[in-house]
């Protein structure tokens, strides 16, 4: 029995200079971090730094004035700023660059007064916070989540147009919704460059590839990571038995009695040490041939953190 691994899998860069972020911010300020939402999705993450103190708030009100907040990873919009800068805290910004591009993007369709059309997850906090971005008060932004919401739009056909995504979206399915917006709207523009993420397409296609040569695929992800979701659902698209687990507790025995070739990926908010942990497990239960991996693209991308958090 044999374990297939995705590669790439697991942290992105983004996820890596939040990460780094805050654990610089508890050694140079010496004083308690506020993390506005889930720095990221994932439950171990979040954990960990409960642990080192750090406290997670909803909501910029239960920051007390004075303090020290950090943006998550998936990004705030401009009223959470205004509300921060407001109580005079000190802001350190950890959304990921990627996130960021559409923000700048959705800001300046927004001064532009273009109407605006965002496909995403209702409720996603980067969401949430790309659309918090848009201030025309005399056009609109209009969320969407599949080609049957393009329907619902009370838009002119003819009217000039831009569409935006989320960075974590499923490359297949909005596919379909950017060609059914540019059928219905001929004049509809969209980034200069995709706006999903390279993480998320990378681990797409590496999770495709483990499908061809796996009867099982285990997704290591959090419940409320939307890239790891998305993985969860291209396994099952693929007909190859997928399931989520946050750890290898959540794994059972009964899924595997037929399995010969495992897979696992990770999403891109999950660490490496609950990989290791699984495979660990999938040892004593009988897959002790070595791990075997699938490699894709290399990913090299590093974005760097702010000068007054680098720890020396």
């Amino acid at each position: 029995m044999n374990i297939i691994l995705a590669n790439p899998r697991g942290f992105c860069a983004g996820v890596k200079r939040a990460i780094l972020m805050v654990e610089n911010a508890l050694k140079i300020y010496k004083k308690t971090i506020y993390v506005k939402h889930e720095l990221v999705h994932n439950q171990y993450v979040i954990e960990t730094f409960r642990k080192k103190g750090v406290i997670f708030v909803e909501e910029i009100k239960d920051i007390p004035n004075n303090s020290i907040v950090v943006f998550s990873a998936h990004g705030v919009s401009k009223a959470t700023k205004k509300k921060a800068i407001k109580k005079n805290l000190t802001i350190l910004n950890a959304t990921c660059p990627l996130v960021e591009k559409v923000h700048l993007e959705v800001e300046k369709s927004s001064k532009n007064n273009i109407e605006t059309i965002f496909i995403g997850h209702k409720g996603h906090p980067e969401v949430i916070g790309t659309i918090g971005h848009y201030e025309n008060k005399k056009r609109k932004i209009h969320l969407i989540e599949s080609v049957q919401d393009i329907n619902k739009l009370n838009i002119k056909s003819n009217q000039k147009l831009n569409f935006f995504t989320q960075t974590t979206l499923s490359i297949k399915n909005t596919q379909f919704i950017i060609l059914a917006l540019k059928n219905k709207f001929p004049n509809i523009s969209g980034p200069k460059k995709e706006d999903i993420c390279y993480a998320t397409t990378n681990r797409q296609n590496a999770l495709l590839k483990l499908s061809k040569i796996t009867d099982t695929i285990l997704v290591i992800g959090s419940k409320n990571s939307s890239n790891s979701n998305r993985l969860t659902e291209l396994g099952k698209e693929t007909g190859i038995f997928t399931k989520q687990i946050e750890s290898f507790l959540d794994i059972k025995e009964e899924w595997l009695k037929k399995t010969k070739n495992i897979g696992i990926t990770a999403g891109a908010s999950a660490p490496d040490i609950l990989v290791q942990e699984v495979i660990k497990y999938l040892k004593k239960i009988g897959f002790n041939n070595p791990p075997q991996e699938i490699l894709n693209d290399k990913e090299k991308k590093i974005f760097k953190i702010p000068k007054n958090l680098i720890y020396t």
